[in-house]
């Protein structure tokens, strides 16, 4: 699945705006955090038999060759997709990291984020693990929707759902934010982007500061904090620099930009958490 995922890769635009959880202030963004989840496959959860499990990961810049000057180098990377709770028992993410054939042998987990700047957390409460139980629904159609919803094994009680679009669309323009896991890394909120394409009818295309691995992370609008869209696809990662790889690198205004599915393309199939 790791191989599958490299192929959807993502980009920095203009500043680099990803930021641990743990310097983030702002309380709306870290509610819209509290949904976001990290999908790994069960072989990377060991359980420990006293009520949490131990999360299998290797070095973030050893692992790309990174050069030293790369933000979060250090970090542990194990993740391969990130996702968004949307109801009760209920997970979004990209249809490309998930299918009916190995649904149930993922692991959608909770609260992966780095405690601070040094410490990455190895260990997580089995109460923030869920499996997956089965494909809701999902589509994956090239250039255009990508989307999956997965039914998890139990109800989650400590987290809340996310509040979708499901009618109209994004404004042009509009002012994003995205909160997933790059490369597989511990949680990263990335702001500073907006709307640049708005003219396809199930995806928008913004300049998101994303990665592979951050493919299924929910894209907020960053005035009313629903979500708008699922992060899918975008530019090449990392590009050759001497001896070791650094970040792409894009103008803000540069590069094809970052696909994002519109909810709208599966709201539907969602329990409104209004009614």
């Amino acid at each position: 699945m790791i191989e599958t995922i490299a192929g959807k890769q993502k980009v920095i635009y203009g500043t680099d705006d990803r930021m641990d959880m743990f310097q983030v202030t702002d309380q709306a963004i870290l509610n819209d955090a509290n949904s976001v989840v990290a999908l790994f496959e069960t072989d990377d959860i060991v359980d420990n038999g006293n009520g949490t499990s131990t999360i299998k990961t290797r070095n973030f810049g050893t692992s790309r060759n990174l050069c030293e000057n790369e933000k979060f180098r250090e970090q542990p990377m194990g993740a391969f997709c990130s996702g968004f709770l949307v109801a009760l028992d209920m997970i979004a993410t990209a249809g490309h990291c998930v299918n009916a054939d190995n649904v149930t042998d993922i692991r959608f987990v909770f609260g992966y984020r780095m405690i601070n700047a040094s410490t990455a957390p190895n260990v997580i409460n089995n109460t923030e693990i869920y499996k997956g139980l089965r494909l809701v629904g999902r589509k994956e159609e090239g250039s255009g929707p990508d989307w999956a919803l997965v039914q998890l094994d139990r109800q989650v009680t400590n987290h809340p759902s996310v509040k979708i679009r499901r009618s109209g669309k994004i404004a042009d323009n509009q002012a994003v934010h995205v909160i997933g896991h790059p490369v597989g890394i511990p949680t990263k909120y990335a702001g500073g982007a907006s709307v640049r394409n708005n003219d396809q009818e199930a995806v928008f295309v913004a300049n998101l500061d994303t990665y592979g691995g951050n493919s299924g992370s929910p894209v907020f609008n960053s005035d009313s904090h629903e979500v708008e869209g699922i992060l899918v696809r975008g530019e090449t990662d990392f590009v050759r620099y001497g001896s070791c790889n650094i970040s792409m690198v894009f103008p803000t205004t540069g590069g094809g930009g970052e696909d994002c599915t519109r909810t709208t393309e599966f709201a539907d199939q969602i329990p409104n958490v209004e009614d």
